[in-house]
């Protein structure tokens, strides 16, 4: 179960490591859609936190105002 975690969340790390450094600051959300997807497959696992994550990528538009929005508790 732990390797699927590692695994899934590869690609969001990469990211973190090496895309959003390069770009300006533009996120609308505390914490940023990356660290919240990485704290929902952490607590809810997988399934449940990809799909948090889905939800708050889906908010992300110049209509919602943003702002701070932490992963649910189990």
């Amino acid at each position: 179960m732990m390797m699927l975690k590692k695994l899934w969340t590869a690609p969001i790390h990469f990211y973190r490591k090496f895309i959003s450094p390069i770009k300006p600051p533009t996120c609308r959300f505390y914490p940023s859609c990356s660290q919240y997807a990485l704290e929902a497959v952490e607590k809810h696992g997988v399934v449940k936190g990809t799909g948090l994550s889905v939800k708050r990528i889906s908010k992300c538009h110049p209509f919602h105002p943003g702002g701070v929005d932490h992963v649910p508790e189990k």
